[in-house]
């Protein structure tokens, strides 16, 4: 993993830096801080599990490939991590789960641009690889857990430079509550939106 974040970092260092100006960047590479926020999610039926989350942080790498002036196709790649607290009100079970989530998706933005700012609109899907890390964990039978996932957001891009631009954006990612293998001790069958906020640099070549 860190391998591949430093790949990408370096990707567009190792691009040809003679493309003329006139024939504009067809090709974006961003790395973003982002934030993971995870609703409250509880069951209404026995034996009423609930499921809290901590605030989760972590690091978002995009590329875009350009289709027009005004349109791209997105691949994300991104990395957290989160606490995720399991309980339940009858029986009186509980676990802690300290988790990682990765995730591989592909979307398609649309871009309004107007002088410096370039707002935008993304939609797509993919996968999300969700972890239990053993450090900060209290049960042993906890497993990965994979899921499809629906993405959509927006945000804008301040041009800072021909090359580079400030980009502020809102992902969701609609999946279900990951259980962790542990469904039969916490069974949970909702879908929720985890909330990813994000800031970083683009960088067009």
């Amino acid at each position: 993993m860190k391998k591949l974040l430093l790949l990408l970092c370096v990707l567009p260092l190792l691009a040809a830096t003679g493309h003329a100006q006139d024939e504009g960047a067809r090709q974006d590479i961003n790395l973003s801080f982002m934030g993971l926020i995870q609703p409250y999610v509880s069951e209404t039926a026995t034996p009423y599990v609930k499921q809290k989350s901590t605030l989760g942080l972590g690091l978002y790498v995009g590329y875009r490939y350009l289709l027009t002036p005004n349109q791209a196709a997105e691949a994300n790649y991104s990395y957290g991590r989160f606490t995720n607290k399991f309980t339940t009100s009858f029986g009186g079970r509980n676990a802690r789960i300290h988790a990682s989530m990765q995730e591989a998706t592909f979307a398609y933005v649309r871009t309004f641009p107007f002088k410096r700012f370039n707002p935008f609109l993304e939609g797509g899907g993919g996968i999300v690889f969700i972890s239990p890390i053993p450090t900060g964990t209290t049960s042993l039978d906890t497993e990965l857990t994979h899921q499809l996932t629906f993405l959509f957001g927006g945000g804008i891009a301040y041009e800072l430079s021909p090359s580079w631009d400030l980009r502020v954006q809102y992902r969701g990612q609609v999946f279900k509550t990951p259980d962790f293998g542990l469904s039969s001790q916490f069974p949970l069958s909702r879908r929720y939106i985890v909330s990813e906020p994000a800031i970083g640099f683009a960088y067009h070549f």
